[in-house]
């Protein structure tokens, strides 16, 4: 109780491909709120995982000064790299990046001293360009109260994007994504490692950034796909966003698949021009805008509508769509 458990990864992954002694053997969950992280086995007895060790929140705290941990992914070294989005008293100002080593003992920070981002969420490295992007959602002292739209004018969350020297940990550019880049989450280089492009979802605004390595070896940013707002009755504001929090690409690097969590769908993009996404499906399966709901969208000339959501083998479905998989082969979502 008090955990929180957010986003989860292993301790191998396809960084490991020069090791074949390596195994996806153990999951790392990272408690956003009590600060722990759980190591779990599953290979042991995969029918029956079983609680391998705890990372306590103390322990973190004392060697590193972070806590709050969110997003894990392992390391060609066989670290495993785990975000953290602030101090331990919740201060945004006191976020980085939390070193495990492979038998997931405290090793320290992987940023550089004085290196540390604005605030902290998602990353993503892409080692042939020696490069890692992370991404900002907001303090901790923030959001762990519940979500306010006046703390985003107050400053407590983000809308930039930071790029780091890979595997070095020096901060070397800051991206200010501006209004149309509100809390940007999850971040997804292209699967092609040479290429030098990828994606940010920026929640609030609903918008899908590109970022990209220009001719001078900088990054630059622009909107690639824009979710428009809709105007709503019966809820907390008079528009409502799609509020994008997670997406997938494609293994082949085609498609793009994007949630709106409120909004209730979700949609494929071909990204074969990366700069010019263009719309290939849409599915409701959920949302606060489904036939049933008090909550309606008034459309151009002042109707009122509601989305039909499909039952699947005789159950409704429920909540909206929030995280995603896509199966390697990309034919399930």
């Amino acid at each position: 109780i008090g955990d929180e458990l957010h986003h989860s990864g292993w301790n191998a992954c396809s960084s490991c491909h020069g090791d074949p002694s390596t195994s996806r053997r153990f999951l790392i969950l990272p408690s956003l709120l009590s600060g722990r992280v759980y190591v779990v086995d599953t290979a042991k007895d995969p029918r029956a995982p079983a609680l391998h060790k705890v990372v306590q929140a103390e322990d973190i705290a004392e060697k590193t000064g972070l806590g709050f941990p969110h997003t894990s992914h392992c390391l060609a070294t066989g670290d495993i790299m785990i975000s953290c989005l602030g101090d331990k008293e919740g201060n945004a100002a006191g976020n980085g990046f939390l070193l495990l080593d492979s038998e997931f003992n405290v090793k320290g920070r992987w940023e550089k001293p004085g290196h540390s981002p604005l605030f902290g969420y998602d990353f993503w490295y892409q080692p042939r360009h020696k490069t890692m992007i992370s991404s900002s959602w907001g303090a901790p002292a923030a959001f762990r109260t519940g979500f306010d739209l006046q703390h985003v004018q107050d400053g407590l969350y983000g809308r930039h994007l930071h790029v780091y020297d890979w595997p070095g940990g020096e901060l070397k550019q800051t991206l200010d994504l501006g209004s149309t880049g509100l809390l940007p989450l999850e971040v997804r280089f292209l699967h092609d490692p040479s290429k030098d492009t990828g994606y940010v979802g920026c929640a609030l605004t609903s918008n899908m950034v590109r970022f990209f390595k220009t001719a001078d070896g900088s990054w630059s940013h622009e909107v690639a796909i824009s979710i428009e707002p809709l105007k709503v009755r019966n809820w907390m504001l008079p528009e409502m966003p799609g509020l994008i929090t997670d997406f997938v690409i494609s293994l082949d690097d085609r498609y793009l698949y994007l949630v709106n969590w409120l909004h209730g769908d979700i949609r494929q993009y071909n990204i074969e021009d990366p700069a010019k996404p263009v719309l290939a499906g849409q599915v409701f399966v959920g949302g606060l805008l489904q036939k049933g709901s008090d909550v309606v969208y008034v459309t151009d000339d002042d109707k009122e509508e509601q989305y039909a959501v499909p039952q699947v083998k005789g159950h409704r479905l429920r909540g909206g769509p929030q995280m995603i998989q896509l199966s390697l082969d990309g034919k399930r979502v």
